[in-house]
């Protein structure tokens, strides 16, 4: 009776953190792999999760703002998926590394390939999209990323609410990626790029720092004390049960 009791305590305990650390970040985000500095370059990840239990993700677009627009947005190759870069003309040329840049990366558009049943994010799966990002504004502290989420059963979830100052967050945010200071003894918007390719050529090892791989961690370890506090309560009883 006791061995049952602490098996449902323990169980229950695991099920209660998994569940909260699910219910954190359940909506599309942008998340910087290190620095997201104003004059230079950076590589993020927009972060999907699958809210739905029956219907898998197949399709992203993330359009970027007009009123900072980013002259070079380029994307890394996804297993699964196609991935359509649209341009648009400015209003205003951008300046960068002494030339006149006319046009932008105004949205980039990932879908997904295969068969029915193995396309996309399939419900209880999240994935990223890694994204080399410049030249960041040097007049802004953050960018908001629009996003457009299309399931399989052709629902569709627009993230494209602004965070109002001092308002509860919105129901469906627009992914939100702030901007840091520029670094000290910053040599200049192309050392930033090179940066920023040698941070997607290590996209595998960035990830396990991201605060997701942390959540991660830190459930799996409240996770195994639960469990191995119930292992030695079963050693102790059982220990008894053979004394008597």
């Amino acid at each position: 009776m006791n061995i049952s009791r602490i098996a449902l305590a323990g169980g229950i305990a695991a099920s209660t953190v998994l569940l909260l650390a699910g219910t954190a970040s359940a909506h599309v985000s942008v998340q910087p792999q290190g620095e997201a500095a104003k004059g230079g370059y950076a590589t993020v990840n927009i972060k999907v999760p699958n809210e739905r239990d029956n219907a898998s993700t197949i399709k992203l677009e993330v359009s970027f703002p007009t009123d900072h627009p980013l002259a070079s947005v380029t994307p890394q190759a996804v297993p699964g998926w196609d991935i359509e870069v649209t341009r648009s003309k400015l209003a205003k040329p951008l300046e960068m590394h002494g030339q006149k840049i006319n046009e932008a990366v105004s949205k980039v558009t990932w879908t997904a390939t295969g068969g029915k049943d193995d396309a996309g994010i399939r419900p209880g799966y999240f994935q990223q999209f890694p994204l080399s990002l410049g030249q960041l504004p040097e007049d802004a502290d953050q960018l908001v990323l629009k996003a457009v989420q299309t399931y399989d059963n052709k629902e569709v979830v627009r993230w494209i609410e602004e965070q109002k100052e001092g308002a509860d967050e919105p129901e469906s945010p627009a992914p939100v990626l702030k901007l840091t200071a520029p670094a000290a003894g910053d040599h200049g918007a192309a050392d930033d790029k090179s940066g920023a390719t040698q941070a997607a050529d290590k996209q595998t090892t960035a990830a396990s720092d991201s605060p997701d791989s942390d959540t991660t961690a830190r459930v799996l370890g409240i996770v195994g004390i639960v469990v191995g506090a119930a292992g030695v309560a079963f050693g102790v009883l059982a220990g008894r049960r053979r004394t008597a």
